[in-house]
C-alpha cells in the first residue's frame, strides 16, 4: 500500500507489528514522504524488487527471517539502497552485526521521531548525493 504523496522519495517500513509501522509511517509521511509497508522480510524483498523505494526501515524480529537475514538479501538486490535496522535490543554484538552487514543505521526503539526522521532524511540525501553526476558535469543541473 503505497501513499500518494507529492514527495519523490518513498521508505519502505517493514515491522510484523501494526502499530510499530502505523508508528513509524506517522512519523515519516507528514515529512511529505511516501510509504510503503510490509509485514515480513519476503514481503519487504518482493516489493524491493517490484518498485523503487530510496530507504528501508526494518525491523530486527520479523517471523522467518529477521532483519539482518533480509537486509543481507536486500544488499544483493541493491545494493545502495540505505537499510535502516529498527530493534529494542540494540546491544554492541547487533549493531557490530548490523554495519558488518552494510545497515546504514541502527535505530533503537522506543523510537525518537527526530531520531528517525534525522536518520532517514539522511540516508536519503547522501545516497541520492552518491548517485547524482558531480556539479557541472549536467548542464541541465539547476544552478
Amino acid at each position: 500500500m503505497t501513499a500518494t504523496l507529492p514527495h519523490p522519495y518513498s521508505v519502505l517500513i517493514t515491522d510484523d507489528d501494526p502499530a510499530c509501522r502505523q508508528a513509524l509511517r506517522e512519523i515519516i509521511e507528514p515529512e511529505g514522504y511516501g510509504t510503503v509497508m510490509a509485514e515480513s522480510g519476503e514481503e519487504a524483498l518482493d516489493i524491493v524488487q517490484r518498485q523503487t523505494v530510496h530507504a528501508v526501515m526494518m525491523d530486527m524480529h520479523l517471523p522467518k527471517m529477521n532483519g539482518l537475514d533480509v537486509l543481507k538479501i536486500l544488499r544483493q538486490i541493491r545494493p545502495q539502497l540505505p537499510s535502516i535496522l529498527v530493534t529494542a535490543d540494540a546491544t554492541a554484538e547487533l549493531v557490530r552485526q548490523a554495519f558488518a552487514a552494510h545497515a546504514y543505521s541502527v535505530i533503537p526503539k522506543p523510537v525518537s521521531k527526530h531520531v528517525v526522521l534525522y536518520t532517514v532524511v539522511r540516508a536519503i540525501v547522501r545516497t541520492q548525493a552518491a548517485a547524482s553526476p558531480p556539479s557541472g558535469s549536467d548542464s541541465s543541473t539547476p544552478k
